[in-house]
């Protein structure tokens, strides 16, 4: 028999980047005995995502069940990065309340904000939990009246104001009511009870007709696709013959498609088991019906009633995503055609609502759309994983007209870095048409620094930032609507260093190469015509043969063969060499290369697109 609903309760965790999330959730695992004494657990065991261990964030939204009291209570892990924003607005639809992490010492940060004003407008109830009061530079009182600050910006009824504070280590499971420090034999047992107490009971109808939103999809080598989400109202039961509700057409207002569900799950801890039905408020597996796409409705066939769409904010950058033309294509890729990009593409936008992609002039490029550079990145570089080449361009902030004036996205952001950097970061902002709104003091010898700027000014300056603070810096974005267009902006000072030739680089060519610029390659690697192989000092792209070998003569001397001393080149990675490319470059992307390139490899066709 399914869980009664006045036995479950679910919660979403919501917060900025490395306040906590993930590690509470592995908390409350442990806490509830979802995993037995003996297991090996990792940590952060729900960011499974190859991506999410490396870059040490959420990506995406994922959900788990612990029981305590009696009661099952489902945990939806969200992403803390302003990029991932699509997988939290889908995560709070799962939901009936948030608990909010706040970190002791960093405070409320952009993405604390942006997810705490989407459930608020939702009328989710809020427990705020601020998280690593044990730090040696936690600031507990500080920090509370800052987010209560925060709720009398963002409240839409007084109601909102009235919320449970509770203190704690996620990473020791202690926690306590009120602001202070948990005692040494504290547990999560007060958190836990506060989920039962202000988290509401779901209110959803199990007499009622089916309806089942869809907010997440999946894919099992035996199942084939699954589909993630909430039981809304009725019951959904395996076998059930049902109808889902599509996505309005041009020519169709609402496709009705019957079906059965062939497979039918439930979250249990960090697992999926099989059952034979799921009540209303409760999460939900499905498999048996290959159409289903997010925001889908899954209803009865007696009264098939679809529910509002899920709506997510829209992209605020683009990028061309193309074949690989490069002479080097097909050498370390399974998937290189123009078919093979565009179904992964495809694919993509089933599961991920937030990107839009749309075709272009080229049977060979589309164009895709996203919320941040980090997206797009993270995008490329899982397709790049799976097989996939391709090259794409620099990407471009997606405009708007208000009021009969080209506008543009804002972005607001916080910089938390050491007092002797305060004037670099000031100095970066100002070309970037950045303007500092708030200066404060941070941690001892730290400053914390408030601005806004065009996103198209921020392109490239996260790794900017870490570079003159020699990586000591903390940089949060968030979108923050839009604002004039702000007319040209900086992009890098130097020219490309292009080679002309294919080969393999030569130490000695490079040897004179480095007296002009910064290298990108080292001796051995292979180049070729229109490859750019590094920046040149000047503005102007310089054509250079960087595959020349020394010639033999019969003169022998010790000077003469000595051993060219080459500087250590720069390596690109993705994200670094999306944000230094201009217009004409494109970045080529293959398993195992990123390289630069020109759009135009021949230097005859660049010059001629020039005068064009």
């Amino acid at each position: 028999m399914s869980t009664p609903p006045e036995k479950l309760r679910s919660i979403a965790l919501v917060a900025h980047v490395d306040h906590g999330k993930t590690t509470l959730v592995d908390a409350l695992l442990r806490s509830t005995g979802t995993f037995s004494s003996h297991a090996a657990v990792v940590d952060r065991v729900m960011d499974n995502n190859d991506q999410e261990r490396e870059r040490g964030i959420t990506i995406l939204a994922k959900a788990a069940q612990v029981e305590w009291k009696g009661v099952k209570i489902n945990l939806v892990d969200t992403p803390g990065h302003a990029d991932f924003g699509g997988e939290v607005e889908r995560a709070l639809a799962l939901v009936d309340g948030i608990l909010l992490l706040v970190d002791a010492a960093e405070g409320p940060l952009p993405q604390t904000r942006y997810v705490l004003s989407k459930a608020l407008a939702q009328d989710l109830p809020v427990i705020l939990v601020i998280n690593k009061v044990d730090r040696g530079d936690a600031r507990a009182e500080e920090v509370l009246h800052e987010v209560e600050q925060l709720f009398l910006d963002l409240a839409h009824s007084d109601h909102h104001l009235n919320f449970p504070v509770y203190s704690a280590v996620a990473r020791e499971s202690r926690s306590m009511k009120g602001i202070g420090m948990p005692s040494a034999d504290a547990d999560l047992s007060p958190l836990l009870d506060a989920i039962l107490e202000y988290i509401p009971v779901p209110n959803h109808d199990l007499d009622a007709p089916l309806q089942a939103l869809v907010t997440n999809l999946d894919a099992s080598d035996y199942l084939g696709r699954l589909a993630i989400g909430r039981v809304m109202a009725g019951v959904m039961k395996k076998g059930q013959q049902v109808v889902l509700c599509q996505k309005p057409t041009d020519g169709n207002p609402q496709p009705m498609l019957k079906s059965k569900l062939s497979g039918l799950f439930a979250f249990a801890g960090i697992e999926r088991t099989e059952v034979q039905e799921v009540v209303a408020g409760d999460l939900f597996i499905m498999s048996g019906i290959e159409e289903v796409e997010v925001g889908d409705t899954i209803a009865s066939v007696d009264a098939p009633v679809a529910l509002p769409r899920l709506e997510v904010d829209e992209p605020v950058l683009r990028m061309s995503f193309g074949v690989n033309t490069s002479p080097y294509a097909g050498r370390s890729g399974k998937y290189l055609t123009s078919r093979h990009l565009r179904d992964r593409l495809r694919r993509e936008i089933l599961g991920n609502v937030s990107i839009k992609i749309a075709e272009t002039d080229s049977a060979d490029v589309m164009e895709v759309a996203g919320r941040g550079e980090l997206q797009l990145a993270v995008l490329i570089e899982n397709m790049r994983r799976e097989g996939f080449e391709m090259q794409v361009s620099r990407p471009e902030v997606i405009t708007r007209e208000i009021d009969s004036k080209k506008h543009e996205p804002l972005e607001s952001g916080t910089c938390d870095v050491p007092d002797e950097y305060v004037g670099a970061i000031t100095q970066a902002l100002a070309p970037r048409k950045g303007r500092i709104t708030d200066l404060r003091p941070g941690d001892p010898g730290r400053t914390i620094i408030s601005f806004e700027a065009p996103s198209r000014g921020l392109i490239g300056f996260r790794s900017l930032v870490l570079t003159v603070t020699r990586g000591t810096a903390l940089l949060h974005q968030a979108l923050n609507g839009w604002t004039p267009w702000a007319g040209e902006l900086p992009h890098r000072t130097g020219g490309a260093m292009v080679a002309d030739r294919i080969g393999s680089t030569t130490a000695y060519a490079l040897d004179n190469l480095q007296l002009r610029g910064t290298l990108f390659v080292s001796p051995g690697d292979d180049v070729y015509e229109g490859m750019v192989v590094g920046e040149n000092a000047r503005e102007e792209e310089m054509v250079v043969n960087a595959v020349r070998a020394k010639e033999k003569t019969n003169i022998r001397t010790h000077s003469h063969d000595d051993g060219p001393k080459l500087a250590t080149p720069v390596t690109h990675t993705l994200e670094t060499a999306i944000e230094w490319i201009g217009e004409d470059e494109l970045v080529e992307v293959t398993p195992d290369a990123i390289r630069i390139r020109k759009r135009f490899l021949n230097l005859e066709d660049r010059k001629k697109n020039n005068r064009k």
